[in-house]
């Protein structure tokens, strides 16, 4: 038999506690002592939250903490390791946070307001290429005042920092094992969240084992949890079938899910769990390449890309089309691709690139991960590729590198063309324009555009009601569009599979789309 889920994002919060408090689950005291195994194609590329901005974060939010973090249900970051947190400033220039007591790292050492310095300098001290540094634009200083309180100085108004200070790259780390000017390589985590890394395995294996000393707002509904590491979705799906795997997050196929969904195999007894998702896929392009660096060409793969048919084809209704930077369901979203480039059309591109005074075929090699988005990536660059060769104006090349190599050669500028996934550290528009633009780019490829960044940003940051500051956002969107550095494809939904046996599904990703390992359990009995 084949249960499912399907929440309205409305709708979805409201009904989960309904849920999880349902008479069917058995004790709590028996369920906590089951480990759960939990399945991805999402291996860290790094332990070392210093250097983290990707999907290094679903391990890293299980095993540290953060000042404050966003516990399930909420969508506002609320205190995790400190007692409260709060602007003292109305120009939302100075934030506080007040520690709670007795809070201790996994060696023993005091987690104090010199360890939180600490572990937010590190970052601005070591400056990793394509890590969370660009977070931190507006971050002047940090102020310790006595053992249990920290004061943030901000060079300028941001009322997004509360946000970034929820992200797990900026989980707080014991200064005693972690370098001050260098990444810690030693494979090993020392941190003070609901789990503890008992064991590490590179593309293999993450074995999570409950803290004992956890102070924090995680109610673990499980002892222990094993991560497993998938090199596609096919083996993934596989050990969910078997009773390998009691849940999986990232990594399934659209084909995936919508054999699950259609109930295609009778002795099924998965539940899949869907949620509406603000991650993106987009392209991006270099400017420094003789061909990506050309307007015009830029603009004739805008004017080709058929976003409905890459959707239909290979995503099968688990995506839709994206127009802009900013996704569905975000303040600020528009469609201000489609409203300027209409639908696909090559008679429009022939003539963008004639303007130029291009008229041969322009050579262009598309790069792409085989290993981080699900084995679905491999086949969508196929659809791009086709797409634009289609047209006799492009001939396009594809390669396909494993995540840490692929990093590696988008932050050193290598690749003419290449694609991204984003997954948002916080639900706010803000999230989805400033990692992309200005010298530390999330992309790796400097990004400067002064409108966006020393005038429309710094206006919205200085706005707390979020909700009041869409103008600015279609205005930086518009900016974009003009430019097409980055070329907005599709985003997708979020699956949870899990066994029927397996509660929490519903409760587990986070606004930021990180999976909360404490809330999946073991029901007992039906």
């Amino acid at each position: 038999m084949f249960y499912r889920a399907r929440l309205q994002a409305a709708a979805a919060l409201a009904s989960l506690s309904l849920l999880a408090g349902c008479g069917l689950l058995s004790d709590e005291d028996s369920e906590a002592k089951q480990k759960i195994v939990v399945g991805t194609t999402s291996e860290p590329s790094t332990l070392d939250p210093a250097a983290a901005w990707d999907n290094s974060w679903e391990l890293m939010r299980n095993v540290f903490q953060t000042l404050v973090s966003f516990p399930t249900g909420s969508t506002r970051p609320e205190p995790d390791a400190a007692d409260s947190c709060v602007f003292t400033d109305r120009t939302s220039t100075a934030y506080r946070c007040t520690l709670k007591e007795g809070l201790k790292f996994s060696n023993g050492d005091k987690l104090d307001a010199e360890a939180v310095k600490y572990s937010i300098d590190r970052i601005t001290t070591i400056k990793v290429k394509g890590g969370p540094l660009g977070m931190l634009g507006s971050l002047d200083r940090v102020e310790t005042k006595g053992d249990d309180t920290v004061v943030f100085h901000l060079n300028r108004p941001d009322a997004t920092f509360p946000f970034i200070l929820a992200t797990p790259a900026m989980s707080l780390v014991a200064p005693s094992d972690y370098p001050k000017d260098k990444l810690r390589e030693d494979g090993k985590v020392t941190g003070s969240g609901p789990y503890l890394l008992d064991s590490y395995v590179p593309g293999d294996r993450a074995e999570l084992v409950k803290n004992q000393g956890y102070k924090g707002f995680a109610n673990r509904k499980n002892n222990a949890v094993t991560i497993r590491y998938f090199k596609g979705s096919a083996p993934l799906v596989d050990a969910l079938k078997k009773n390998e795997v009691d849940a999986t997050y990232r990594g399934l196929t659209a084909e995936e899910v919508v054999s699950l969904e259609d109930n295609k195999d009778e002795n099924s007894t998965l539940q899949l769990i869907e949620t509406v998702g603000a991650d993106i896929r987009f392209l991006v392009f270099n400017p420094e390449d003789p061909a990506a660096g050309n307007p015009a060409v830029r603009r004739a793969v805008a004017q080709l890309v058929d976003r409905d048919a890459l959707v239909a084809k290979i995503y099968q209704g688990t995506a839709e089309p994206l127009y802009s930077m900013i996704p569905k369901g975000i303040a600020g979203h528009t469609t201000s691709f489609f409203d300027t480039f209409g639908n696909p059309s090559q008679q429009k591109a022939k003539r963008i690139l004639a303007k130029a005074g291009i008229t041969e075929p322009v050579a262009m090699t598309f790069w792409y991960t085989t290993d981080r988005y699900g084995s679905s990536t491999e086949p969508e660059f196929g659809e791009l590729k086709r797409q634009l060769e289609a047209s006799g104006l492009f001939k396009i090349t594809l390669k396909g590198l494993p995540w840490k190599k692929f990093q590696e050669g988008f932050t050193k500028g290598q690749y003419p063309v290449f694609g991204r996934g984003w997954f948002p550290d916080f639900p706010d528009p803000d999230n989805f324009i400033a990692p992309f633009v200005g010298k530390e780019s999330v992309t790796g490829t400097p990004y400067n555009k002064t409108e966006i960044t020393q005038h429309l940003l710094p206006q919205t940051r200085q706005e707390s009601d979020r909700g009041a500051v869409s103008k600015q956002f279609e205005q930086a969107q518009n900016i974009l569009v003009d430019d097409v550095r980055l070329l907005p494809l599709w985003q997708g939904k979020l699956y949870v599979a899990a066994g029927e046996d397996i509660g929490g599904g519903e409760r587990a990703l986070d606004p930021q789309t990180v999976m909360q390992m404490w809330e999946l359990y073991r029901k007992a009995s039906w």
